[in-house]
C-alpha cells in the first residue's frame, strides 16, 4: 500500500473534510479526492460516508484507521533508523583484536567507544595471526586491531601507533638481572617465535631485527599467540622478543627487559575491508588513535 495515500486517508479521517485535509496537506482538493477513491478501490470497500455534515468513516474505514497511524509511525521509525545507521549514530560494529593488544587497549578503548557512539552495539572477537585476515574478509568482524598490520589487496590499513620490542624471559634467567639486554647476548639462544607475516615471511620485524644485528637465534617453537609464547618461555623453552604491551598480560614468573642498541618497534594497525561502507569505521579509528596516544 502507498504510504502517501495512507497519510491522505488519515488526514481526511481526522478532519472529516477533504477540503480541510487538503489545506493541512498543502495540496489541491481534487487530487486528494482522486487519491481517496483510489485507496477505496485498492481496499475494495468504501472508507467514508459522504454526507452534508462531513466525511464519516465506515466500518471498513474505522478498521483501517485503527492500524494506519501505527503503520505510518513504524515507517517513520524505519526511516529514522536507516538515517541513524547511515550517519553512524546507530548500528552494530564487530571489533576483532589480537591478544597482545587486549590488556593494553580494551580497558581504555571500550569506554571511549561507549562515549563516542553510545547508540551502537559493540561485539568483540579474539583474533590470532592465522584467523585475523579470514575474519575480516568474510565480514565476521567489521574492523580489527592488529599487530603487525595485515597486508592484503582487499584490506585497508591505518597505522595508529607502535610498540618497542622487549625481551621476555623467565625471572630465573641470568639475563633477568640486567637492566637492558645487549643484542649480542641473544646469540645462539633459542627463540620462541610468532608466525611471520602471511604474505611476506621475510618482512618479519623480529627477523629483520636479528638480521640487522647479525644475531642467530634458533627457533625452538613457533606459536600462534603471545599468550602461548609466554607460556613456553615460562616453561624454559626459549626467549621471546615481544611488543612492550605484552607485559600487561604476562604470567607470574615472566620478566621483560628492554633491548640495548636498538629502538626497533612493531606497528599497531586498524584494518578493515576496502569495500566497507560502514560510517562507524572512521569513528572507531578516531577512538583507537586517541587510546594509542595514551599508551
Amino acid at each position: 500500500m502507498d504510504l502517501r495515500r495512507l497519510r491522505y486517508f488519515v488526514a481526511v479521517a481526522e478532519t472529516r473534510s477533504v477540503g480541510k485535509a487538503a489545506e493541512r496537506l498543502r495540496m489541491a482538493q481534487p487530487p486528494l479526492s482522486v487519491q481517496i477513491r483510489k485507496l477505496e478501490a485498492e481496499v475494495g470497500a468504501p472508507l467514508f460516508h459522504r454526507g452534508t455534515r462531513g466525511m464519516d468513516l465506515t466500518d471498513a474505514g474505522l478498521a483501517l484507521l485503527a492500524r494506519a497511524g501505527e503503520a505510518l509511525a513504524l515507517a517513520a521509525d524505519g526511516i529514522e533508523a536507516a538515517r541513524a545507521v547511515a550517519a553512524g549514530r546507530r548500528g552494530r560494529i564487530s571489533v576483532g583484536y589480537m591478544f597482545v593488544l587486549a590488556n593494553a587497549m580494551l580497558p581504555r578503548l571500550i569506554p571511549e567507544l561507549r562515549r563516542s557512539i553510545p547508540g551502537v552495539d559493540l561485539d568483540f572477537v579474539d583474533l590470532s595471526a592465522s584467523t585475523r585476515e579470514a575474519r575480516l574478509l568474510d565480514r565476521s568482524v567489521t574492523v580489527a586491531l592488529c599487530m603487525p598490520a595485515i597486508h592484503h589487496p582487499e584490506i585497508q590499513v591505518a597505522r595508529i601507533g607502535a610498540q618497542r620490542f622487549m625481551l621476555a624471559m623467565p625471572n630465573r634467567s641470568p639475563l633477568a638481572r640486567l637492566g637492558a639486554v645487549p643484542m649480542a647476548r641473544l646469540q645462539g639462544r633459542p627463540l620462541v617465535a610468532l608466525p611471520p607475516p602471511e604474505r611476506d615471511p621475510a618482512s618479519s620485524a623480529v627477523a629483520a631485527l636479528l638480521r640487522r644485528h647479525q644475531i642467530v637465534m634458533p627457533i625452538a617453537s613457533r606459536v600462534e599467540t603471545v599468550h602461548s609464547a609466554m607460556s613456553l618461555v615460562l616453561a624454559g623453552e626459549g626467549l621471546a622478543i615481544l611488543p612492550a604491551c605484552a607485559r600487561l598480560g604476562a604470567p607470574r614468573g615472566i620478566v621483560f627487559r628492554p633491548l640495548r642498541d636498538t629502538v626497533d618497534s612493531i606497528d599497531i594497525a586498524v584494518c578493515w575491508r576496502r569495500d566497507s561502507q560502514s560510517p562507524l569505521i572512521p569513528k572507531f579509528l578516531k577512538c583507537a588513535e586517541k587510546v594509542v596516544a595514551r599508551l
